[in-house]
């Protein structure tokens, strides 16, 4: 009977032993064959489809050195997803733009929609959501304002740019000069931004020539802009002047996309010694309408807003 039992006990070890789990080591990931299961990263973003095949140990390398590589088949991507706020973002409050004193905004008034935003900063808030300011200046001068005059603001946040109307409840002069707005209005989250270049760290799979139904190999981009990046990959993959099909995911706080599109390289700058990875300068040429939004917020998610509206106003 004993013996029967610790039969089963070891067979059952055998079992729990042989069960795969999600999370990959270097040496279970083959060189030169087709993958069984699809590649993962930790966040269930797609990095080698089922089939693939890593062609040398370098790019094995890159992989881990890069990602945090998990079998796509057994990678629970529900336990990734983001938990959603019981609050509507569609409004948003003077609490949920995160200002602090100091911050730069934007100032006009609401009769000129089409004149340009003079610079103030915020120096404190009332209890009832007041906003005390300095006076907006107009080439060194202060801008006059009148009282219960309304005014559109440009708010600078942490992590987004945001409008909202006040009203001018008064200008001080004692002791020294400021302002006193209204609370805020109903304030909107801009999503218009400059396409300048911002950090990242996205998984993107790519394929030679601007035509193929499969991708050859893993690449990293680590900057990005509204219609280019820069793709850190474990070998050279072309010259200047040559198209390449990648295919990457972007998450905002509001989304998720899938871009499959072509690019063209317009630099490489090769490892400084061999199997040192090449980082390549891609132009995306080839975006609809809905993927270059989707890349204008990715981006507007993650610069410096005072460049956004102000031209690098400090």
């Amino acid at each position: 009977m004993e013996n029967a039992t610790e039969a089963r006990a070891e067979a059952q070890t055998e079992t729990q032993a042989e069960t795969p789990t999600p999370h990959l080591t270097l040496e279970a990931v083959p060189i030169g064959i087709p993958l069984d299961w699809p590649i993962a990263d930790s966040d269930g973003t797609l990095l080698f489809a089922g089939g693939t095949i890593l062609a040398t140990t370098d790019e094995r390398k890159f992989l881990f050195d890069n990602f945090h590589p998990h079998r796509g088949d057994l990678l629970d991507t529900a336990t990734q997803q983001e938990p959603q706020s019981d609050h509507p973002t569609d409004k948003p409050t003077l609490k949920d733009m995160h200002l602090t004193i100091g911050a730069l905004i934007g100032v006009r008034s609401q009769l000129g929609s089409g004149a340009p935003m003079h610079p103030c900063r915020i120096i404190g808030f009332a209890p009832n959501h007041a906003l005390f300011v300095t006076p907006p200046l107009h080439e060194g001068r202060i801008l006059p304002l009148g009282l219960s005059e309304n005014v559109e603001i440009v708010a600078i946040a942490s992590h987004a740019v945001f409008r909202f109307v006040c009203t001018v409840e008064a200008v001080c002069r004692a002791p020294f000069d400021y302002v006193v707005l209204s609370k805020p209005g109903v304030i909107r989250r801009l999503r218009e931004r400059k396409s300048i270049r911002v950090h990242a760290h996205l998984a993107v799979r790519f394929g030679i020539g601007e035509t193929g139904d499969s991708y050859e190999g893993l690449g990293l981009a680590k900057s990005i802009s509204a219609d280019g990046m820069s793709l850190t990959a474990s070998w050279t993959l072309g010259t200047v002047g040559e198209r390449l099909r990648v295919a990457f995911c972007l998450k905002s706080a509001e989304q998720q996309t899938e871009i499959e599109t072509t690019a063209v390289i317009r630099n490489v700058q090769k490892g400084n010694a061999p199997g040192e990875p090449s980082t390549h300068g891609l132009e995306l040429d080839q975006l609809d309408v809905a993927q270059q939004m989707a890349m204008k917020v990715f981006v507007f998610d993650r610069q410096d807003d005072v460049q956004y509206w102000s031209n690098g106003l400090k």
